[in-house]
């Protein structure tokens, strides 16, 4: 097998890799801030991708177009969602958390099986069987473009982070629950903001992810654990880990396609789940609790 050959998966898993680690990075904000497991996030992702579907369809508007409205509903329903649902759950045992961010994950997918069936769907846009050529590398135009997309909302949500004050009243929330009470902080208010963030993060990737792959209702579970994946491997809480883990899986997957089987993928991302738990349990970016 040629280098050339090698080179060209390499980077098709690394540019898939930073869709992922959008994915996942909505998952480990709203764990960092809010310490509750979104166990619907690949279901998100998976309605952000049908609703993507049938924008192109009715009226030919392109995912990176859509991806605007989407992100906006989006953080609209996640906020929603923190504030009257998952709000009076926050201080219950984990596994009350566990059993109704399930159930909403359940409702998903079986509404999305009413609404379009079990056939996949999937987005034909004209660049998408073009190609950039850098010597021997052939950058796929769709993944090259939604790999910068997925980059510029990471650092969009760096920035928010870092340099707001509302970026900063979430960080202090995550930092000191009982220390931003005494201060006046509506902690409750800010935890919906992150769960709205988390949840603009997810359908921007599913707006990315459907120029990759077809979409059908029970992707949903699979990216869902794929984004377990990604954030413990990245460090769970951490940022910049989320994305990393997301460039590792996707490398590891289009290793497995290329030298085993394309069925193989999940055995090489699981196994590098096992090598980084037995090396470094807190993740390779994660900080020792």
């Amino acid at each position: 097998m040629s280098a050339d050959v090698v080179a060209n998966v390499l980077l098709t898993g690394m540019l898939t890799g930073m869709v992922y680690g959008l994915m996942a990075l909505g998952l480990s904000v709203i764990f960092g801030v809010v310490r509750v497991v979104n166990f619907a996030h690949g279901e998100m992702m998976t309605i952000a991708m049908y609703a993507t579907v049938v924008l192109f369809a009715h009226w030919q508007i392109d995912p990176f177009v859509a991806m605007v409205p989407m992100a906006l509903a989006f953080f609209v329903f996640g906020y929603a969602l923190q504030s009257s649902l998952i709000n009076p759950f926050i201080t219950r045992p984990e596994h009350s958390q566990f059993i109704l961010l399930v159930a909403v994950a359940t409702i998903m997918v079986n509404l999305l099986l009413m609404i379009f069936g079990p056939s996949a769907r999937n987005v034909m846009v004209s660049y998408q069987l073009d190609s950039f050529q850098l010597g021997a590398l052939l950058f796929d135009k769709a993944r090259v473009y939604a790999a910068a997309v997925a980059l510029a909302a990471a650092a969009a949500l760096f920035a928010f982070f870092r340099y707001t004050l509302a970026g900063k009243a979430v960080r202090a929330c995550a930092d000191n629950n009982l220390g931003a009470l005494v201060v006046g902080l509506h902690v409750k208010r800010y935890y919906a903001l992150t769960f709205g963030l988390g949840s603009a993060c997810v359908a921007v990737a599913g707006c990315l992810m459907v120029l990759l792959v077809d979409v059908t209702p029970v992707l949903g579970p699979a990216y869902t654990l794929l984004a377990f994946v990604i954030v413990i491997v990245g460090g769970l809480g951490s940022m910049a880990g989320a994305l990393l883990g997301g460039v590792l899986i996707g490398l590891s997957e289009a290793l497995a396609g290329l030298f085993i089987a394309p069925s193989a993928k999940s055995m090489f991302s699981f196994a590098l789940l096992i090598a980084v738990l037995l090396l470094r349990p807190q993740g390779l970016l994660g900080k020792r609790a």
